[in-house]
């Protein structure tokens, strides 16, 4: 599988992330074997987040990697922090918190649960608008000097607010992850529709993925295979038979599934995507791991764009 750079930085990961979010649902025999099929197809990036099943995720992850016959070493290991789900309202979400002493926690209760001594990158999960960026900065620089962080980035940030960040931290800021895919094409349309006055020109995203080139920031696509939010799959669903009917027709020229097909236009935008799957089912992940080796035309770029329900002005 194809590399990309990191942040523009000298080390390198696989453009397909295995997203353990769901890993929770599985038993440990169940997730050594997805771990184990994600590094022979070439996947050496995992992502996780430290509320993803209320910490179970990275729990089985932990012990998964324990049991596998392999070892930390494998995998460029990435978690998020920065959310703070309340025990006492049944794990619901009722602030973001990004003071240095729930940073400093979140990690430490990560590498706790992964089994590891230390994460590759840590990012902020999602704005926090209480954000002080010099606290930040002070959390950033404890948990590099300490080893236990090496890299870090942000998600679901606009450039204002990731240039507000860097303004305070020392260490480059090399990721942002955002939702980006075939049925959730925001941030292109808005560069499309420039200098309209239809609903696709409204700019909800500040530019982010020219300023992502500008600064060398990797971007990572979540939920790549959704509609909405967390609706559900567009893949094979019955309310949108054009954009599968278009997946299909490419997936038969290529060879390969209607997954592969998503993940590769993803992949196709110069913004260098990674694509982070999040299945828990081997075949499935064999099934989207096809599509790095696809090389979609513009043309065929467009076609889906278009089926998609999205129009060129």
């Amino acid at each position: 599988m194809k590399e990309v750079k990191i942040g523009g930085t000298g080390f390198t990961g696989s453009e397909i992330i295995l997203g353990i979010m769901r890993m929770d649902s599985l038993s440990v025999d169940e997730a050594v074997k997805v771990l184990e099929t994600a590094q022979k197809l070439g996947i050496n990036f995992i992502d996780s987040a430290d509320i993803y099943g209320n910490g179970k995720a990275e729990e089985v992850f932990g012990q998964a990697l324990k049991k596998s016959s392999l070892t930390a070493d494998d995998f460029y290991i990435q978690s998020k922090g920065g959310i703070y789900n309340n025990p006492d309202r049944g794990y619901k979400t009722t602030r973001y918190d990004f003071s240095k002493k729930h940073l400093l926690e979140s990690v430490d209760g990560i590498l706790q649960r992964m089994g590891v001594d230390h994460l590759d990158s840590f990012l902020l999960h999602r704005p926090d608008a209480l954000m002080d960026p010099a606290e930040v900065a002070a959390a950033f620089d404890d948990l590099q000097s300490s080893g236990k962080v090496r890299h870090f980035g942000v998600s679901n940030m606009n450039p204002g607010q990731v240039a507000l960040l860097q303004s305070a931290v020392s260490q480059k800021l090399l990721i942002n992850q955002l939702q980006f895919s075939v049925m959730h094409t925001g941030p292109v349309d808005f560069d499309i529709h420039t200098n309209m006055t239809d609903a696709r020109s409204l700019n909800h995203d500040g530019g982010i993925l020219e300023y992502s080139q500008l600064h060398d920031m990797t971007i990572q696509a979540w939920s790549p295979f959704q509609y909405g939010q967390i609706e559900g799959t567009f893949i094979n669903n019955p309310d949108f038979p054009d954009v599968n009917a278009a997946l299909q027709k490419l997936a038969d020229k290529y060879g390969v599934s209607k997954n592969a097909i998503g993940a590769a236009w993803i992949l196709r935008h110069p913004a260098k995507f990674q694509v982070i799957a999040g299945t828990m089912n081997p075949e499935h992940l064999k099934d989207t791991v096809a599509g790095a080796d696809v090389h979609l035309t513009n043309q065929e770029w467009y076609d889906v764009y278009l089926a998609s329900g999205n129009d060129l002005p």
